[in-house]
């Protein structure tokens, strides 16, 4: 199996929907992932990611199926600097605090202790578990055992931060380093490729990280999450 994740396309996070430049992002990534044998589209329920979505399914002539918990993370709590924002709290870890992932627990630090944004990475990691259950993976520590054989392409629409939450729960990678180590553009594609038989364990593998060539010429560059409505 392997799933590919999307990026909302540039968005007018106001009004929750894609700006121009983003529906000719959204339009660019459609024809990318033409090519990749698609078979499922799921997407965030927030308009901006259902929007570029639509522009995939109809290429494709598929249908979106929403997951609701995929919509983008909140964040902030008592006392913790810059709102809480995760990606600045992050960056601040490591390249300030040199903090050692190691022998540290970043849960506990008093950027995230009580963050909403590890709510929110705990909620997503609970009930994305539950989807790869339902498509034949069950998480068992740091890897996935293959209970159906199930070979197919599935395509997931979402957001900054939901996304890291993810790849962060999924690659077993602490949440603050992927916000800060792997960050990706507006529609870029990454692939997570899961290669193994029925009955076998497996640790998925990156196939393919922050491909953004399709939108070269329609992106002013990386663009953080902003402040959530």
């Amino acid at each position: 199996m392997r799933i590919i994740f999307v990026r909302h396309g540039e968005p007018d996070y106001e009004h929750d929907c894609l700006t121009e430049t983003g529906r000719l992002q959204a339009a660019a990534a459609a024809e990318r992932l033409a090519r990749e044998g698609i078979e499922e589209i799921y997407a965030s329920p927030m308009g901006r990611a259902a929007q570029t979505a639509a522009f995939t399914a109809r290429r494709l002539g598929r249908p979106v199926a929403t997951l609701d918990y995929m919509h983008e993370i909140t964040w902030g709590g008592p006392g913790i600097p810059e709102e809480g924002h995760p990606w600045t709290l992050s960056d601040w870890l490591i390249s300030r605090e040199d903090f050692d992932f190691y022998r540290g627990d970043w849960r506990q630090h008093p950027f995230f202790r009580d963050n909403a944004a590890v709510r929110c990475l705990d909620e997503i990691a609970e009930k994305f578990d539950a989807f790869l259950l339902s498509q034949g993976y069950r998480h068992e520590g740091s890897r996935f055992l293959c209970e159906a054989d199930r070979p197919k392409t599935l395509a997931l629409f979402s957001h900054g931060g939901s996304g890291a939450c993810v790849l962060a729960h999924v690659l077993s990678l602490p949440f603050p380093y992927v916000c800060t180590v792997m960050p990706y553009d507006f529609t870029s594609v990454i692939i997570l490729e899961f290669p193994v038989q029925p009955g076998e364990y497996v640790h998925p593998r990156i196939e393919l990280f922050n491909d953004a060539a399709h939108i070269r010429g329609l992106s002013s560059g990386l663009v953080l999450q902003q402040k959530p409505d």
